[in-house]
């Protein structure tokens, strides 16, 4: 039979999102009773995962046993949401039972949807065919890499929304600086086909990626869709304004297209997106005011990355309790987000901005230039930032993403 219990606070979700925003909230009010519904037995550090498929992290350093992330005094329910009944606050979950609230917080992340790629899902893990989107299959990436010496390299990138929007590139860079140094780049044709209209969509960027372009002298295949994989035959296929064109390869890193948990497109909290409907600036629910929404999940229109999650999260905190104490939200996110965009070993594009692409720097310019490819960033990416996210951003410190920086609405 479904039980039904309570909590002041249920966070959906218990990745970077989540669990940034139970700490933020249990710093500001630590008696707090707070549920995180969350079944993974493990938390990992993604955007690690870039580095493990350029030989430069080892895999196992990028994830730890969600039990030692877990805020100390939340109640974890090691379970799956399968949906939701804001009028009556309540969440039911994948048993049947269901589960009451003042605040809800939902932040389940984004789904990676390889069955949209004919043919992908039999393919991944041998033929070349990799993607650093997985734990499993970031250390195959590294293993073709080291391996070719010659053939063809293909790097895809589907249609917005994606996690890390710069992330199909950063493998691409990474694997042509490596065959540059080997010596073998002059035999190897690499490929970056983006469904996109543009290299990045922050356009003051552009210029240094376009120098890495060139340097690798990667064919650039704008407007360009991968649809289709023929593993055994080492053959994709990609929908162009000409029609479907088909490429062999012999090595192809795959980014799938990304769309919102089912649970949470199909439910009354949907933007048309699929996506849970908040106010860009406060992360409110625009018709259910107990109800917040951020990291991948959101609706908001920024760059879906690890760094916009951990500036959301104080505001996040900030709005709901405000919210349960019968005020307005006070706080306000400007759409920050971050990319450190790999160009090569030992250098970084540290691309940061905000909505309408607005530059937002954290770093002054003569320390760090975001538009030109510089090495302080690259020890920013390989040392400091996991430090930051497992030892700051998932303890609820606020570290360059504290009150100070937010935006008064």
């Amino acid at each position: 039979m479904a039980k039904a219990t309570n909590h002041e606070v249920i966070i959906v979700g218990g990745g970077a999102a989540g669990i940034a925003t139970a700490a933020s909230l249990l710093r500001r009010r630590p008696s707090l009773d707070i549920a995180i519904i969350e079944p993974s037995e493990t938390h990992a550090y993604q955007p690690g995962w870039t580095m493990v498929g350029a030989g430069v992290f080892n895999r196992e350093a990028t994830v730890r046993p969600m039990a030692s992330v877990m805020p100390k005094g939340v109640d974890w329910l090691k379970a799956k949401a399968a949906s939701f009944q804001p009028g009556n606050n309540a969440v039911t979950l994948a048993d049947g039972s269901t589960i009451q609230y003042e605040i809800l917080i939902v932040a389940p992340g984004i789904r990676l949807a390889w069955e949209k790629i004919a043919g992908l899902e039999d393919s991944l893990g041998k033929f070349g065919v990799t993607s650093n989107y997985l734990y499993e299959l970031a250390p195959y990436t590294w293993q073709i890499v080291r391996g070719l010496r010659s053939g063809r390299a293909i790097f895809s990138q589907p249609p917005m929304p994606i996690k890390c929007a710069g992330a199909p590139q950063k493998s691409m860079y990474l694997s042509s600086d490596h065959w540059l140094r080997e010596g073998v780049l002059e035999n190897i044709e690499v490929e970056f086909h983006n469904a996109g209209d543009v290299l990045f969509g922050v356009k003051d960027y552009v210029p240094a990626l376009m120098d890495y372009v060139q340097k690798y002298h990667i064919g650039l295949m704008l407007g360009s869709n991968l649809v289709s994989v023929e593993g055994a035959l080492q053959q994709a296929t990609f929908r162009t304004e000409q029609g479907e064109v088909t490429r062999d390869f012999d090595m192809l890193h795959v980014v799938p297209p990304q769309d919102a948990p089912k649970f949470l497109a199909d439910s009354p909290l949907a933007a048309e997106s699929g996506f849970v409907d908040v106010d860009q600036h406060t992360l409110q629910h625009v018709r259910y005011p107990n109800v917040f929404g951020l990291g991948d999940a959101g609706s908001m229109p920024n760059a879906k990355t690890a760094a916009a999650a951990r500036k959301q999260a104080p505001v996040v905190a900030v709005n709901a309790l405000r919210q349960m104490d019968g005020k307005g939200p006070t706080a306000g996110y400007d759409g920050y987000g971050s990319c450190p965009l790999t160009v090569e070993r030992g250098k970084i594009v540290l691309a940061e901005f905000a909505y309408g692409g607005k530059l937002a720097p954290s770093f002054p310019t003569w320390l760090i230039d975001g538009t030109k490819a510089q090495s302080l960033p690259w020890i920013l990416k390989a040392d400091f930032l996991p430090w930051l996210y497992w030892n700051g951003m998932l303890k609820g410190r606020e570290w360059l993403a504290g009150p100070g920086n937010m935006i008064a609405q």
